[in-house]
């Protein structure tokens, strides 16, 4: 486990992107399971909420730009694609965050830094806190880099 202070810093220069707000930052990287074993310590669940629904908006933007012509059926599959678990994770491990992430003992112990599901999530939740924090142009940037898009030079490569 890489301590987080240090490896925070390491991710948002991957993300082109420094937090003004940290604790955002450290909440999109906290799991529930570590919120239980700390009170008052918020969990990452609302920012995925919140990072679910910008990356669904972002993927299908881009869809709609670069095949405006394609069948909606055609469309609906390839985001459906980009926006899986193991895509997610993929896009999670790229930017190295299972080392970041705070997890309970519970979690900790089953190997739930390498967990599909808990890379998908974290990944969500990072985009949702960038989004609370910077908008939609930054998710644009992070997710183009992630998924390979030719963004102009704009996309966060990692």
């Amino acid at each position: 486990m890489v301590p987080i202070n240090g490896g925070i810093e390491a991710l948002e220069d991957k993300l082109r992107h420094r937090f003004a707000n940290r604790e955002l930052l450290k909440r999109a990287l906290t799991h529930a399971s570590y919120s239980a074993e700390h009170p008052g310590v918020e969990h990452q669940q609302a920012l995925a909420f919140l990072g679910d629904a910008v990356l669904a908006l972002v993927v299908a933007e881009h869809l709609w730009q670069t095949e405006p012509t394609a069948a909606v059926g055609r469309l609906t599959s390839r985001r459906a694609e980009m926006v899986a678990d193991a895509t997610l994770a993929r896009g999670a491990a790229a930017l190295e965050l299972g080392p970041l992430l705070r997890l309970g003992r519970g979690a900790e112990q089953t190997g739930g830094r390498e967990t599909v599901s808990m890379l998908a999530t974290a990944l969500e939740a990072l985009l949702g806190a960038l989004y609370a924090e910077a908008g939609l142009p930054a998710v644009r940037r992070v997710v183009g880099g992630l998924a390979g898009w030719s963004c102009g030079g704009g996309c966060a490569p990692c």
